[in-house]
């Protein structure tokens, strides 16, 4: 790779495993590593012992940088000849701000390549057994964001075309629960239309719980599920009951607390 280059990296949902082959290469290259609070950390393993790290993750109620900080610091790190990992939890391009980034990037004159990853929207409903589509059961699939930017003036999310879409998949939004699904009822979504949050997906905390519009958000403060977790609305919820191999797998090995990295490398 050139000098003075940024990587825009996804780091997948959780698991370390689903990293791909590039975005670990990648890593591996990296003179800096600027690292999100939802990428694996022990993904920061797989860097140079001479590479630098550096942490800018967001966190609820601590925002130690701002996003223009990142830009701007990303934009000062390929200045000074670095090859760098931007690694970000999911995908960059899903709600990850990648492209905030990646025009900043732009502006400077600075190259860059963008690496995929898997997104939490549909990695974290697989691992909960729950498929976004299903032949007879949705044809259609559509992820939103819970967590709108307060400073908009309007939301922009459109609740009745959204109510219409078989699997409706909301992400960062387990704060906004209630209101949610009131929106989803007010335009048409039945009261007991299948619902799942998924809190942790991918990792060993994962943890699910399943109910209907009307009691997820109820069911959810019950089993003390927090963030990061993901919606899933849709009859394709019911099909947890038969797929939930990740469950089964846990109970394969008799513990809770499953450490289901070492599972999956048996």
């Amino acid at each position: 790779m050139p000098r003075g280059f940024v990587s825009l990296v996804g780091a997948g949902p959780g698991d370390p495993e689903l990293i791909t082959v590039k975005a670990l290469r990648r890593l591996r290259a990296a003179d800096v590593v600027v690292y999100d609070a939802l990428a694996n950390p022990e993904l920061l393993g797989e860097c140079r012992t001479d590479a630098a790290r550096i942490d800018v993750g967001k966190r609820a109620g601590c925002r130690p940088f701002a996003q223009e900080a990142i830009n701007a610091l990303l934009v000062d790190l390929a200045h000074e000849g670095k090859q760098v990992v931007r690694l970000k939890g999911g995908d960059p391009f899903v709600f990850g701000r990648g492209g905030e980034e990646a025009l900043a990037l732009v502006a400077a004159g600075v190259p860059f390549e963008v690496v995929p990853g898997i997104s939490s929207a549909i990695g974290v409903p697989a691992y909960a057994g729950i498929p976004v589509t299903q032949r007879g059961v949705a044809v259609s699939f559509a992820v939103v964001t819970g967590h709108e930017d307060p400073t908009k003036p309007h939301s922009q999310l459109n609740w009745a075309a959204l109510a219409g879409i078989d699997t409706l998949v909301v992400l960062m939004g387990v704060g906004r629960l209630a209101a949610i699904s009131r929106q989803l009822i007010a335009h048409g979504r039945t009261e007991n239309t299948p619902a799942a949050v998924i809190g942790t997906g991918t990792t060993a905390h994962q943890a699910t719980v399943v109910g209907t519009l009307e009691t997820i958000a109820a069911d959810v403060v019950r089993a003390n599920i927090r963030a990061p977790a993901t919606l899933v609305v849709g009859e394709v919820v019911r099909l947890r009951e038969q797929l939930a191999w990740f469950d089964t797998l846990a109970a394969l090995d008799g513990a809770k607390s499953l450490d289901v990295y070492t599972l999956h490398r048996r």
